[in-house]
């Protein structure tokens, strides 16, 4: 499960990077996105799939988080 930065591009979107792989793709989709909820599974613009349990309100952003990968 590794720890995965996830902050705000200048565009929007949200950015997700895993320093211990030097790895950084923007979030294509979220299972769960509103102002109430925020997570389950996420999908990146290459194709790869990450989970984490939803959590209640979203958090704020940049915040450190840990994902497991699908």
């Amino acid at each position: 499960m590794p720890n995965v930065m996830i902050r705000v591009k200048e565009n929007g979107n949200l950015l997700f990077y895993i320093a211990k792989k030097d790895q950084e793709e923007e979030i294509r989709t979220v299972e769960c996105d509103s102002d109430s909820e925020w997570g389950g599974e996420i999908e990146l613009t290459d194709g790869s799939r990450y989970y984490i349990d939803p959590m209640t309100p979203r958090p704020t952003f940049p915040t450190t988080l840990r994902f497991k990968r699908l």
